[in-house]
Formats: C-alpha cells, sequence, structure tokens
C-alpha cells in the first residue's frame, strides 16, 4: 500500500488532497456526533461554498445524514472512515512514526492521531476516544484500572461505553485530588468510566500534595490504607503526562521547590514524579497513591498525552521505559523524534 500511496502523491497530488479534506471533514463530524454546516466550516477553516460542495457530494455517497439538528455519519460513513484511517496514517507519514518511536523507546504500541492537541479540540477528542479504545482492548474481566487526572483523561472517560468484559472491572484513582477542576481530578475521572462501562469505583478523599508529617499520618488510617492497597494492585494504569514547572506552579508549590526542579532538570511530571530527560527520577512529592513500585509490577501502562508544548515532556517519560502503549498525537510525535 506504501507504494501505491507514493505513486499517487506523485502524479495525483490534487487527488491527495481531496481525499485528505473529505476525510477531516468526516472525522470531525464522527468527534462531534451532530454538528451545523456553519460550525463545520469555521472549526475547518473552510468557506461555506467549499464545504457545501463536499458536504453535498458525501451526502450523494450516502456517508451523510442531515437532520433538523445537524449532519451525522450514517452507517456506510463510519465504516469508510475506519477503512480510511492506514490510508490517511500513510499519506501523513503517522504509520512511519509509529513504527519508529514503537522501536526505540521499546513500547508495545504507539498510536498517533493527526494534528496537535495544543491547537485543536478535535485532535484532543481523538486522543480521548483512541485512548478509551486502548483501554477496552488491554482491560479484561474483574480488572483494577488506575487512573490519573487531567483534561486529556477526561476526554478518555468521555469515550468510553458499556462493554461486556469490563462490566466487572474496578475503577480507582491513581492518587489523591489536587487544586484543579473537580471534574478533571482522578477521582471523578475514574467514577465516569465505571459508570461508562458499567463498572465499580472507589475514591481517595485525600489531597494529593502532602507533607511528610501529614503523609505519615494519613498512611496510618485503616480506612485510607485499604483503598490505597488496592490502588496500588491495579493491574491496568492508564495517566497523562505534564510539563513539570506547569504541574508544579499548578499544586501551588514553593519557590524553593520549584527552583529545586530547574536545578535538577525536571521536564515532566506524571503520577506525582518528575522526570529528567534521560528519565531519570529527579523529584517526587509524598503522595497518596501509586508508587513507582507499583506502576513497575502493573501489567498494562497505557500514556495519553499530546500537544507540540508536551514533546519533551513525553521523551522523558518515554526514557522512563515503564509504560506499554502511547496514544499521543501528530505535532507531539514529530517532537518525539529529536528526543530519542
Amino acid at each position: 500500500m506504501r507504494q501505491i500511496l507514493d505513486i499517487q502523491k506523485r502524479l495525483l497530488p490534487d487527488l491527495t488532497d481531496v481525499l485528505k479534506k473529505r476525510y477531516t471533514i468526516l472525522h470531525h463530524i464522527s468527534s462531534t456526533g451532530v454538528v451545523g454546516r456553519r460550525a463545520l466550516a469555521t472549526h475547518l477553516e473552510l468557506t461555506e461554498r467549499v464545504l457545501r460542495a463536499e458536504v453535498d457530494f458525501l451526502k450523494e455517497q450516502g456517508l451523510l445524514i442531515t437532520e433538523s439538528s445537524g449532519m451525522k455519519l450514517s452507517d456506510s460513513g463510519r465504516k469508510l472512515l475506519e477503512d480510511m484511517e492506514p490510508i490517511v496514517k500513510e499519506l501523513l507519514g503517522l504509520s512511519y512514526l509509529e513504527d519508529t518511536l514503537r522501536e526505540r523507546f521499546g513500547l508495545r504500541q504507539v498510536i498517533i492521531v493527526p494534528g496537535d492537541s495544543d491547537q485543536s479540540e478535535l485532535a484532543k477528542k481523538e486522543l480521548g476516544r483512541v485512548g478509551a479504545a486502548e483501554l477496552r482492548k488491554y482491560a479484561s474481566k474483574d480488572d483494577v484500572v488506575a487512573v490519573a487526572g487531567g483534561s486529556t483523561l477526561a476526554e478518555v472517560a468521555n469515550f468510553l461505553t458499556p462493554s461486556a468484559h469490563m462490566k466487572g472491572n474496578l475503577f480507582v484513582p491513581a492518587r489523591g485530588g489536587w487544586g484543579e477542576s473537580v471534574e478533571l481530578q482522578a477521582n471523578s475521572i475514574a467514577s465516569i468510566m465505571a459508570k461508562k462501562t458499567g463498572g465499580e469505583y472507589r475514591l481517595l478523599h485525600v489531597p494529593d500534595h502532602l507533607g511528610e508529617e501529614a503523609y505519615v499520618s494519613l498512611m496510618q488510617d485503616p480506612n485510607i490504607l485499604e483503598i490505597v492497597e488496592v490502588i496500588r494492585s491495579a493491574r491496568v494504569v492508564v495517566h497523562g503526562i505534564g510539563d513539570a514547572l506547569v504541574m508544579a506552579r499548578r499544586r501551588k508549590s514553593d519557590p524553593q521547590t520549584i527552583g529545586e526542579l530547574v536545578a535538577e532538570g525536571a521536564l515532566a511530571e506524571a503520577f506525582g514524579y518528575y522526570f529528567d530527560k534521560q528519565g531519570k527520577v529527579v523529584h517526587k512529592m509524598p503522595t497518596v497513591g501509586l508508587r513507582l513500585e507499583d506502576i513497575q509490577a502493573s501489567e498494562v501502562v497505557i500514556a495519553v498525552a499530546g500537544g507540540k508544548s508536551k514533546g519533551e515532556a513525553i521523551a522523558a517519560v518515554m526514557h522512563f521505559g515503564h509504560d506499554d502503549v502511547l496514544v499521543t498525537d501528530e505535532a507531539a510525535a514529530v517532537e518525539l523524534m529529536h528526543y530519542i
């Protein structure tokens, strides 16, 4: 297939552009469910005249259905979109990036979605959709699944659906809560994932950022200790990746701690641990939840993170070497190539 696509790029470049454009239209409608023509034109930065012509063509092919609330994909449109995905990945060079990053970082699987989630809400939603698909793929009956917080993991939760083999899963937060929006905290995401899949959930009602004395005291509480032991037994871990200094400031770390992170070369944060460019842990916060040894003992660790701005941070966590699956976007993947 790659050879055929290379020939097409050279002899019929206009056809390639048309294919990408129509794929993007179908893909956006798929991600939003139902969308109006004007909103779609604005999001895709197309004139309404150009979009109208494309939509009319797609309707004639039986790929779109128009309702009073907007446009949505037909069953044929959904099937075609699935069939087009590997072709579009080849056209965009994403298959090559996936293979290269998987090999260089020693991962089980790398999945790259088009776009830059720093700039495109569609790309971020696609990270969530693919992240949800990977979780369904690797989770098995009666698993304990530990999930972190953040906006990307919230998108993963939104795309989960009832699943027979996930019905008995127990979803737990990977760590305690912290000062961001309640809906982005690990507790909330664990409960949404459970409700979406028909599973169960347990919550951890403690702050994420603790002093040593508070940490020791909490870990002596039998109720806290019991849920923490469940969290640390997780077979599957799903997490995001943050920029070290951004995350430290969001956690209201004091100036001395931030200065230490800078001096130590911290680039990335995940699970409450801070990593340098070699993937070495240079700083950790006292946190009630998953520890590094628990992550290393988990059977499947899935990272879902994207955006050009996070390329170096994602590379740092991948160099740590305990993730099995990476779901990222095109912009982050291109940046990752500089750090392999």
